[in-house]
Formats: structure tokens, C-alpha cells, sequence
């Protein structure tokens, strides 16, 4: 029985100057972690499975990467932009 890939799947580019570290990773992962079906990232020909925030750090995303993100489950299509937004979020952190 042949079964139909139903997942969702955009493409966002980040955006913030210093790309996709620690504070960006833990806030993203922080509604990953709330989302209850499954979600896997695609960059530079790596695929992985947004299952903890290590995955995010280890992918070494910086601006100008560009991201596929994969949802299935419930509410996929808003679930998927929530997440692009997130990666392509420019965030302002104050400095320490």
C-alpha cells in the first residue's frame, strides 16, 4: 500500500545577523516543544528531526541559510509558518 507524504514543507532564510545560536535555537525549540506532531528541518543537505534544541545548534545555521521545514500533524500548514517566522525572525537580544 503506497501512502501519501501529507506533510507540510517551507522554505525559510535566517535572517538574524548572527544566525541560529543558543538564545534563537531555545526559543524556537521552546514552541517546537508545544507543537504535538512531528517536525524535521533540511539544510545543506542534512535532515534531521526537531526533536531537541541540540539538533538546531548542530546544524551551524547562520544568515543567509536557507531551511526547509517539514510539520505533520494537527493545524500543519499554521504550524509551518509559525516555524518559518521563527527562523527568519531577526532577533534583538539586549547585549550582556
Amino acid at each position: 500500500m503506497y501512502i501519501l507524504d501529507s506533510m507540510v514543507k517551507k522554505t525559510a532564510v535566517v535572517k538574524n545577523s548572527a544566525g541560529i545560536h543558543v538564545r534563537p535555537s531555545g526559543e524556537i525549540f521552546k514552541e517546537v516543544e508545544t507543537y504535538p506532531g512531528k517536525v524535521e528541518i533540511t539544510s545543506n543537505g542534512m535532515t534531521m528531526p526537531l526533536d531537541n534544541v541540540m539538533v538546531l545548534l548542530a546544524m551551524g545555521l547562520v544568515k543567509g541559510s536557507e531551511v526547509t521545514i517539514s510539520v505533520d500533524g494537527p493545524d500543519e500548514e499554521k504550524a509551518c509558518s509559525r516555524f518559518v517566522e521563527l527562523f527568519e525572525k531577526e532577533y534583538d537580544f539586549p547585549p550582556r
